[in-house]
């Protein structure tokens, strides 16, 4: 069977995505490697796959907290990244060669290495994709990246490193691969009807992941309350006070928190019984089960609040958030657009209903609501084209998982 090649950084909205691919792939059996930060060694060795490490520059796995700059500070982390992932990645597979390079967007060196190789390859992207015109929509914010200084050594370290290693001076060159299977509902992604053919959209493909934990819902919780920022902007003591304050004494709703690494629990001050903390958490496990989901609107978490039906409510804070929540929002329905990261203390719950379109009756409730200007999308609301769904699960948004099969699959697309 083939050799193939998995190449993605040290990060959770990188790498869930796509394990079910990997998992699939050696079950066909397929030798399958993967190339990625020791810290994954074991995620990678439950899929089935062979670790190929090689050391990350990027902070996900660091104990400092070097996520709080602006876009530009962002581009140039994962920049210096695949710059340092390129000779690294060379060394490992100069002598076992795979038959098929498959590569995360932020693994854009394996592209390079494939083109150099002769080899195909597939970039496996976990959010939306670049859109025919996509350029020039981006155009007034790329030029004001490229009147900062900053911007403007980001895009001449770019094209020099490519220039060098035999690539076209392309400033757009990981938005276009030669081929891209794209991990997300077709109904998330912007501008879908001028996404060209060398992308394909699979949706989600998730199961459950018992080597990243287990989570019971007490057995006393009338209802479930997720709290989660993701991975990557987590410093925010701040924010989960409030969360504390805002929803710990609601009457039978029990409250996970995670709070990151980054943050003391003893700085959160008295904690109620019905509030649990964590740095990190099963965040799939623990959706199977809420009632409610209070999220950044990553695309990670926006696509497993989605797979499991649970209302969610955004707190975005950067990045493609805004837009992922905007997502969820059918046009003409009412609504706080202002992101609004903290709910209000001592203040009562409030959320949005779907207009027009009636509760399913076996939905779980109305979860609390974020605050003014957060954005609350209940069970059964969340088509962004408006669509009516014959249940309280969108049909063009929520990924299923065919019984017959062992894989999964979204939007009419089942993987066998």
């Amino acid at each position: 069977m083939a050799h193939i090649a998995m190449v993605s950084i040290p990060a959770p909205g990188h790498v869930n995505p796509s394990l079910e691919i990997i998992r699939e792939l050696v079950a066909r059996g397929h030798r399958v490697t993967y190339a990625n930060d020791p810290a994954w060694a074991d995620t990678v060795g439950e899929a089935g796959a062979e670790l190929v490490p090689y050391e990350s520059t990027l902070p996900f796995h660091r104990e400092d907290n070097a996520w709080d700059g602006d876009a530009i500070e962002a581009l140039r982390l994962f920049l210096d990244d695949a710059i340092a992932m390129l000779p690294q990645l060379r060394a490992a597979y100069s002598r076992d060669r795979p038959d098929l390079f498959l590569y995360d967007i932020a693994g854009g060196p394996a592209w390079i290495l494939a083109t150099q190789w002769g080899i195909p390859s597939i970039q496996l992207s976990p959010t939306y994709v670049a859109w025919e015109g996509y350029e020039d929509d981006m155009r007034a914010m790329t030029d004001e990246w490229k009147a900062d200084p900053r911007g403007a050594d980001y895009y001449r370290t770019l094209l020099d490193w490519l220039t060098e290693n035999g690539m076209p001076a392309d400033e757009t060159w990981m938005g276009r691969p030669e081929r891209g299977l794209v991990l997300i509902p077709r109904a998330l992604q912007p501008n879908a009807d001028r996404v060209g053919p060398r992308f394909t959209f699979v949706g989600p493909c998730l199961a459950p992941r018992p080597a990243q934990g287990e989570w019971q819902r007490p057995a006393d919780a009338d209802k479930v309350l997720l709290v989660s920022l993701g991975s990557a902007f987590t410093d925010q003591p701040d924010f989960y006070r409030r969360c504390i304050a805002a929803f710990g004494d609601l009457p039978g709703w029990h409250v996970v928190l995670q709070i990151g690494k980054h943050v003391d629990q003893a700085v959160l001050g008295d904690v109620p019984s019905s509030v649990e903390l964590h740095p990190w958490v099963p965040q799939l496990a623990i959706l199977e089960q809420a009632d409610a989901f209070l999220t950044h609107a990553g695309m990670g978490g926006s696509s497993e609040g989605l797979w499991t039906g649970t209302p969610m409510i955004a707190a975005p804070q950067a990045v493609d958030q805004f837009g992922n929540a905007d997502a969820w929002w059918p046009p003409g329905w009412p609504g706080g657009s202002t992101p609004t990261p903290s709910p209000p203390p001592n203040s009562a719950p409030r959320c949005w209903s779907s207009p027009g379109r009636p509760r399913s009756p076996h939905a779980r409730g109305d979860p609390p609501g974020a605050a003014r200007g957060g954005r609350h999308v209940g069970r059964g609301g969340a088509d962004r084209a408006g669509a009516h769904a014959r249940d309280d699960r969108p049909e063009g948004l929520t990924a299923r998982r065919d019984p017959s099969s062992t894989g999964c699959g979204a939007t009419g697309t089942m993987w066998g």
